[in-house]
């Protein structure tokens, strides 16, 4: 975790954008972005240099010609605030713009996403606290660069109506232990904005598999072809991938595209495992989405279009765990029908974890669930887990305070153990599992409610009769004083 003095220091910057005229904490966010990749190109290239001296042969690929010097962040820091500013603004970013694929490499995905890099720093002095600020940051460590960014990402949960790019951290580190990623996987998220879901897949797996690391194989597949993230927002692409590599992430794979237009399913079987809580406000026009899509499930819902495209990018035995409004498990038109037929029937459905409605708050009061399954097409649904999750750390209200109720804790507990102990809890529990069978009966509905038995505490209620009596009792007594306090005032 980052200290409180950089957290206070970041704040200060972040505070300072807002009263500079920057006030959507994206756009802050991303000029902070732009900045670390320039100070990342600098070592970039003063690692070649040392290479070189060592070798005592030319600077191989050099990012930064001779004539490109004074545009090397070890040298601009160092400039007056209005000098800084001119370099930086008009010459810099010009470059910045022009990187292309210049670099190759580890560094080509990210020079590809700053091709259209804009400068909005309003002033000098503000370029230099910045720039100041970031100079303090040891970036050789990867646990404080991961840390510094995901406390940036952070804000975009407590500013402007941006945070519903981001999955709340907790609940996408509870998606990732259920899934356990291991040094083989292919993981993609179609949908990864802030490439949230990546980042703790990766953390995972740095984690846990630490030894698979140390092969030459696993870690090129590690840097450069286990992450793949899609967005058709630029900025998003931008954030996300500076996100992926201040945590030590070489090379993902972050590209633009509409995952449900024409020609999204063209990486169709391809991942292992899919972690994601895609867009699912609003229609889409048929003339817009893949036909792929629409045959497997006809309708514009974005909700029921995403599920169809995760189905379609997994391999077979790739599994999901993905976010989805509750209309997905109720929803009674034939296309949910139909798709949650072919979650159970002809896929294997592992899991629904039904979240608290606060969950996004204070941005939306949605009710969502998690949903985990496998790709067979050939069946294997026998039973299916389902947790109703009532606290996940924090209260359920638009402030978002640290309380102490959690189930969070206890769903990966009963994860663990879900096709063994879970069997025999009663539904009247938090979880507890449903027979294939009995699903199907309920025309495949997927509701918590559908299936938990609730308790009701036995309450004694006293007699009508008793009650009018004393009802009777009481306005005698009322009456009473009335009469004594006229009389008093007569």
């Amino acid at each position: 975790m980052i200290t409180g003095t950089l957290k206070s220091k970041i704040d200060r910057v972040w505070d300072a954008f807002w009263s500079g005229g920057i006030s959507n904490p994206l756009e802050v966010i991303e000029q902070i972005t732009y900045l670390l990749f320039l100070r990342r190109l600098d070592d970039l290239q003063t690692l070649k240099e040392r290479k070189a001296q060592r070798t005592r042969e030319p600077v191989e690929n050099p990012i930064f010609l001779r004539k490109d010097e004074h545009l090397r962040w070890s040298r601009f820091k160092n400039d007056d605030p209005d000098v800084m500013y001119k370099v930086v603004s008009e010459e810099v970013f010009p470059f910045l713009r022009g990187l292309g694929n210049a670099l190759g490499g580890d560094s080509s995905t990210y020079s590809e996403h700053m091709k259209d890099a804009r400068f909005t720093v309003p002033t000098p002095a503000l370029l230099a606290k910045v720039v100041d600020m970031l100079g303090d940051i040891p970036m050789e460590d990867r646990d404080t660069n991961g840390d510094l960014y995901e406390y940036l990402l952070s804000k975009l949960a407590t500013s402007g109506t941006n945070g519903q790019f981001r999955t709340p951290r907790h609940i996408i580190k509870t998606m990732v232990e259920m899934m356990a990623p291991n040094p083989g996987d292919e993981i993609c998220d179609p949908a990864c904005g802030t490439a949230g879901f990546l980042v703790a897949a990766a953390e995972y797996v740095r984690e846990r598999h630490s030894d698979a690391l140390l092969k030459e194989s696993q870690r090129k597949h590690f840097h450069r072809s286990m992450f793949h993230g899609y967005d058709f927002d630029s900025t998003m692409l931008r954030i996300g991938s500076m996100n992926m590599l201040l945590h030590g992430i070489e090379s993902p794979d972050i590209r633009y595209r509409d995952s449900l237009s024409e020609g999204a399913s063209e990486d169709s079987a391809k991942y292992s495992l899919i972690l994601a809580n895609p867009p699912f406000a609003g229609s889409l026009d048929y003339e817009t989405t893949s036909k792929d899509l629409q045959r497997a499930v006809k309708t514009k819902k974005t909700e029921l279009l995403f599920l169809a495209l995760f189905l379609k990018l997994l391999k077979i035995g790739g599994r999901a765990a993905v976010i989805v409004p509750d209309g997905v498990l109720t929803g009674s038109s034939k296309a949910h029908k139909d798709l949650r037929k072919t979650l159970v029937e002809d896929q294997k459905l592992d899991a629904v974890v039904k979240l608290p409605s606060g969950v996004f708050k204070p941005y939306a009061g949605v009710s969502t669930a998690i949903l985990c399954f496998t790709k067979t097409n050939d069946g294997g649904t026998d039973e299916v887990w389902f947790y109703d999750v009532q606290a996940d750390g924090l209260s359920l209200d638009d402030k978002r305070n640290p309380v102490e109720a959690n189930d969070l804790p206890d769903v990966l507990e009963r994860w663990k153990a879900h096709a063994t102990t879970e069997r025999a809890r009663a539904r009247t529990e938090k979880s507890f599992t449903v027979p294939k069978e009995e699903i199907a009966a309920q025309g495949y509905d997927l509701s918590i409610n559908r299936y938990k038995e609730i308790v009701h505490d036995e309450v004694e209620h006293r007699p009508p009769v008793g009650i009018i009596a004393e009802i009777e009792t009481l306005n005698d007594a009322i009456a009473k004083g009335m009469a004594e306090l006229k009389a008093r005032l007569s």
